[in-house]
């Protein structure tokens, strides 16, 4: 193997101190060695964090790129840096309680991606349940940390993260890593006993972190839902990788918003012509012969569509082998709303996998998940983050490892957008889906920013259904969960863990539309400039072995696209 150049090897020692400094993020990348540990979410663990990523970004200021791709590594280490530094410099470290991507879900949601394999794996398991206690009790040390300064967290996220301890404490849900274990022959004894004795531990601490939360935490917790234009913009950085205006995106998302609107009633009226779109909604999610019935045969149709897609991809995409393999799996109860994808590991002996919620139903209706599958497999997440693993000899570790969620929430909208054009969406129900998907992004980028920035609904707003909406009011969380449950076709559960999620997690709802904006835009600029000698799949190609980028970088990278 050739030497790694100064910039990649400084990426990789980046790599491996934050994998010593952050457990969870070594199992969510694959790296060995970290899972037995648990992270640390205390102040001193927080500033030592962030003080590895200054002296990281010291000393690639101080290196001179030496190829292209040690311009592309620099560049993207640099901005990826900043923006980490800027987040922990706007104090969110010492209130970090949503419902998703936040230390609470992570000490949970560690273990769905720890391999089960043998005696040594299980016995990681037990030390890291038994390790579940401190990890709490760290965050909750940062918690009092920002109470003492009154920097806190809102009343509703504090709700929501009680709602989630207290399921997963009530429902015992880490008995479910004994039960798993129980059932196998090849574990000791003493590794047993270990993990009997870590679930109970964790068990009570998530009852225990709950009841803080309700009975001491939430007194000081702040009434507002907005997190105002600052904290708004530091978000903004982190999750496009780029700084752009907030109100030229509010306004932009109203065009689309509208645009959407029509070709939906249009669709609508080609599945049940006269009906409104609140009517053809409730047939498509009524009708139990549009649906999939029980747990197992949902998850069962999820793979099944999943190997389809990766099928139907190959004729358009460059697959490795490797990446030739994705998991259609059911997360536990108390989980976001929302489907998400998981990486592989380094090695990919552990597979990317997709994980779509059941909030606690039955039956399944088919007609938003098709697209909800191409997003997060193929062409979307897997796909894409996959084939950045794969780039060993173009891209440093840290490229290989990160997400920049306006790039890769953008390539996964964009995806599905994909998917529309080569005809997969030949089912009416099911391009109404990939329709109202796009809506639901475009309405996020109205409601989030519109909440956040406390911003004003246009005069004149009218719903699908040609209703006046509440024009010269300004932004509140009941009237985005009614305007979203009007505009998307959302069932009023998911809506309304969706608003949890924006109000708790800025900026990131932003991140799809927006992203997919820029992809289009770049795709664009490069058929202008090569015509009729573009090719799509060299185009993709190109693109995805660039692995992540901030969104003000992506266009000057595709920009260097050419089809010779």
């Amino acid at each position: 193997m050739a030497e790694l150049s100064a910039i990649f090897a400084l990426s990789d020692a980046y790599v491996n101190e934050l994998a010593a400094l952050d457990p969870y993020t070594a199992t969510a990348f694959g790296i060995p060695g970290y899972d037995h540990l648990a992270t640390d979410y205390s102040p001193d663990a927080h500033a030592a964090r962030n003080d590895h990523a200054a002296h990281t970004l010291a000393a690639l200021a101080r290196l001179e790129p030496r190829s292209a791709e040690d311009q592309l590594a620099k560049d993207f280490l640099t901005e990826r840096l900043g923006a980490t530094m800027a987040v922990h410099e706007s104090g969110d470290w010492m209130r970090p309680l949503r419902a998703f991507a936040a230390p609470v879900t992570r000490i949970r949601s560690a273990f769905d991606l720890m391999s089960r394999d043998g005696d040594e794996a299980w016995s990681n398991i037990a030390e890291r349940a038994h390790a579940v206690p401190a990890a709490l009790e760290s965050l909750r040390a940062s918690l009092e940390v920002g109470r003492a300064m009154s920097t806190t967290a809102s009343r509703r996220q504090v709700g929501v993260v009680v709602d989630q301890c207290t399921t997963w404490s009530a429902t015992r849900w880490f008995d479910t890593l004994r039960d798993e274990a129980g059932a196998r022959t090849d574990l000791a004894p003493q590794t047993m006993e270990r993990l009997t004795d870590g679930v109970q531990l964790a068990t009570e601490a998530y009852a225990a972190f709950a009841e803080y939360l309700r009975d001491d935490y939430i007194a000081d917790a702040i009434e507002s839902d907005a997190c105002g234009a600052e904290r708004h913009a530091v978000s903004a950085r982190v999750m496009l990788g780029a700084e752009l205006d907030p109100n030229e995106m509010y306004e932009w998302a109203w065009t689309e918003h509208d645009t959407l609107r029509d070709e939906i009633l249009r669709t609508c009226a080609a599945i049940l012509p006269g009906a409104s779109f609140a009517e053809v909604c409730e047939l498509l999610e009524t009708d139990p012969a549009r649906a999939v019935h029980g747990e197992d045969a949902y998850r069962d149709w999820l793979q099944q569509m999943t190997d389809d897609a990766l099928t139907r991809a190959a004729e358009h995409f460059d697959i490795p082998a490797p990446m030739n393999r994705c998991e259609a799996c059911l997360p536990p109860a108390g989980s976001a709303a929302a489907a998400y994808y998981t990486a592989p590991s380094e090695d990919f002996s552990r597979p990317g996998r997709t994980w779509y919620p059941t909030l606690g139903r039955t039956s399944f209706p088919m007609w938003g998940d098709v697209t909800t599958c191409y997003h997060e497999s193929v062409p979307g997440h897997h796909l894409q983050i996959a084939y950045a693993q794969l780039q060993g000899d173009r891209l440093s570790r840290f490229q290989r490892l990160a997400f920049v969620p306006g790039h890769g929430e953008g390539w996964a909208l964009y995806a599905e957008r994909l998917c529309d054009e080569l005809g997969w969406f030949d089912n009416p129900d099911h391009r109404l889906g990939f329709l109202c998907g796009q809506q639901l992004r475009a309405v996020r980028v109205i409601v989030d920013i519109g909440l956040h920035l406390q911003l004003a609904i246009p005069e004149g707003t009218r719903t699908s259904d040609g209703a006046p909406f509440h024009g010269g009011e300004t932004w509140t969380p009941e009237l985005a969960l009614e305007f979203a449950m009007s505009e998307t076709g959302s069932t009023e559960e998911f809506m309304r863990s969706e608003i949890d999620r924006y109000l708790g997690w800025p900026a990131q709802a932003i991140s799809y539309k927006v992203g997919e904006r820029e992809w289009l835009r770049a795709r664009a600029e490069v058929r202008g400039r090569l015509g009729d000698r573009m090719n799509l799949r060299d185009f993709h190609t190109f693109a995805l072995r660039l692995g992540p980028v901030g969104l003000a970088q992506l266009r000057s990278e595709l920009a260097r696209f050419d089809a010779a």
